[in-house]
């Protein structure tokens, strides 16, 4: 029986052995060759990503007044009265085809429909 354990153990010692110089670099290719990364360079590289989508979130396109009018219409809007632009929201006022008021929230960012009255 303690044979056994002694064995165990000694397998599981060097399965770490082997897996950890693996775990501790990394490879790139890319235009200046073959590189081997160490662990700082590969959180450097992790940091660098994240900085890029966050350039890539400010850089994004908002809805714009005429594709706020296009969503408003998929909605039910026929004739449009008035836009009203603010930070977070166009809201899109006008009536439907029985002439009744609609009013139709969409979000700037993204384009989504927040409510219609």
């Amino acid at each position: 029986m303690k044979r056994n354990f002694l064995a165990l153990g000694a397998l599981a010692l060097g399965f770490v052995a082997f897996a950890a110089p693996a775990l501790s670099q990394g490879i790139e290719i890319g235009p200046n060759g073959v590189r081997i990364l160490e662990p700082r360079d590969r959180i450097e590289d992790r940091r660098d990503r994240r900085e890029d989508r966050r350039d890539d979130r400010r850089d994004r396109r908002e809805v714009g007044e005429r594709e706020a009018v296009r969503i408003a219409r998929s909605e039910g809007v026929r004739e449009v009265d008035d836009v009203v632009i603010s930070r977070r929201s166009i809201r899109v006022i006008g009536g439907d085809r029985r002439g009744r008021d609609i009013r139709v929230d969409i979000d700037r960012r993204t384009g989504q429909v927040l409510s219609v009255r």
